[in-house]
């Protein structure tokens, strides 16, 4: 199994460069391939600020893509949970924190707008630090 960066995701989804993206989609389509929670947190990141895309089709493509059968995304349940948070209006990476940290007895934060999210969603131990 082979370790892919955030630009062969970026590139397998976008299909926005002219030789990556056929070499990225070969490579993943190719063989199995493993993508670390952080990569997922990054490709996130660089297709809601670099791209423009929004929430809604980030979710969507993360989904696909998590669902290949030559992708094993790390912690996918945690993802595919982060994902659902975000959907419900939540940040996507402290969803993920969120998630990450789901066996700690709380989770303490100076972010009101994270806490009024996270109590919306039933996480009722986000708190203010």
């Amino acid at each position: 199994m082979l370790a892919i960066d955030t630009n062969l995701v970026v590139r397998y989804l976008t299909g926005d460069h002219p030789k990556q993206s056929p070499r990225a989609r070969a490579l993943i389509d190719g063989q199995p391939v493993f993508v670390a929670v952080t990569v997922v947190l990054e490709v996130e990141w660089v297709l809601r600020s670099a791209y423009g895309y929004a929430l809604p089709e980030i979710a969507r493509a993360l989904r696909a893509f998590g669902g290949l059968p030559t992708v094993e995304m790390e912690d996918a349940t945690i993802v595919s949970s982060a994902l659902d948070l975000a959907d419900a209006g939540m940040d996507f990476a402290d969803a993920l924190h969120l998630g990450k940290s789901a066996h700690c007895t709380g989770f303490a934060t100076f972010d009101r707008k994270l806490i009024k999210a996270a109590h919306a969603a039933g996480h009722e131990s986000v708190h203010e630090a």
